[in-house]
């Protein structure tokens, strides 16, 4: 492991240009109406955590499509509220957990409300998911997630994802337990991505918390890593001739950069240097596009694609403070 990218001179200033369909507003309003009309009650059921300090809730909620989507919300147990909430979104790979494995917001008297990943969450035994994908993306795919259904902005499998993830804003707000008026999204890695999505499609997020993200700057992602998840892309192109100009169409979609430049709020961002799956130009270039009130990034030298790791998470609870 060692640095690759840009300098970090160069990284502070690099903004490029962003590759934005000019329908993209629009497709994200009809994707997010259409989701919010086939919406049913959420469920809130009390689970048995074996957590003294805590009221945890098994959560179910409809996402894209009506799919019904799981969470945990996690309360400080006889806390007064309503409280201030973390919307949690999972890395690659993973799902929900388990309700122990997310109590840090719970611990600074806020709650959370961690969502599950629709079709991940079967590779880790600590990060386990509970929520299938019913919608198939029609073409061939590379192994993951990156290629289901790339050919198609309308089947791509992100649409569904960011979709859920917007969902689960609402759902929280609702909450009577929620103050849906103080609500941040955080995300490392593929849930930073998520993070930064939901922060440009969401008119009520005002903070955002995102680590390492992924899903940004997808041209230059898959030029200069040959690490997965972007390498997923690369051999769906290497199989898959003359359909470059399709996948990079579904793709600008689902750019971080696009999402970014609607941000309304602040942001913490972190970037590691020798982060070889996330590379420093891609992070930067979201974060130099966002667009929100007010942003910082904190910046791991030494490190790869674990970032700050807990050094990180408590970067984000004195960010935090008073912000929440």
């Amino acid at each position: 492991m060692a640095l690759f990218d840009l300098s970090l001179d160069e990284l502070r200033d690099y903004r490029p240009d962003r590759d934005e369909p000019a329908d993209f507003d629009a497709f994200w309003k009809r994707t997010l109406e259409e989701a919010a009309g086939q919406a049913e009650a959420a469920a809130f059921t009390p689970y048995d955590a074996a957590l003294s300090t805590v009221d945890v809730y098994d959560t179910s909620f409809s996402g894209w499509g009506g799919h019904r989507i799981a969470a945990w919300l996690v309360v400080p147990k006889g806390a007064e509220g309503p409280l201030p909430c973390v919307v949690q979104y999972i890395g690659y790979g993973g799902g929900r957990g388990m309700p122990h494995d997310h109590l840090m917001w719970p611990a600074t008297g806020r709650a959370v409300f961690v969502v599950d990943v629709r079709g991940q969450g079967a590779v880790s035994h600590d990060r386990i998911g509970h929520t299938p994908d019913p919608h198939g993306g029609g073409n061939p795919q590379a192994p993951g997630f990156m290629t289901r259904g790339i050919l198609d902005p309308e089947a791509y499998y992100y649409r569904r994802v960011f979709t859920d993830a917007v969902r689960a804003v609402d759902v929280a707000a609702a909450h009577p337990a929620i103050d849906g008026e103080r609500i941040a999204v955080a995300g490392a890695s593929q849930g930073g991505g998520i993070a930064t999505a939901v922060a440009g499609l969401h008119a009520g997020v005002q903070t955002a918390l995102i680590d390492v993200p992924f899903l940004s700057h997808f041209r230059r992602a898959v030029t200069v890593t040959d690490e997965d998840p972007y390498q997923e892309i690369v051999n769906f192109l290497a199989t898959q001739h003359g359909k470059e100009e399709d996948v990079f169409r579904t793709l600008s979609y689902f750019d971080g950069t696009n999402f970014a430049a609607r941000a309304r709020g602040r942001a913490l961002y972190s970037v590691a240097l020798m982060d070889q799956i996330c590379p420093p130009s891609t992070v930067y270039a979201s974060y130099n596009h966002w667009a929100g009130s007010e942003k910082d990034i904190t910046v791991y030298p030494w490190n790869g694609h674990e970032g700050g790791a807990s050094y990180n998470r408590g970067a984000q609870l004195r960010w935090l403070g008073g912000r929440l």
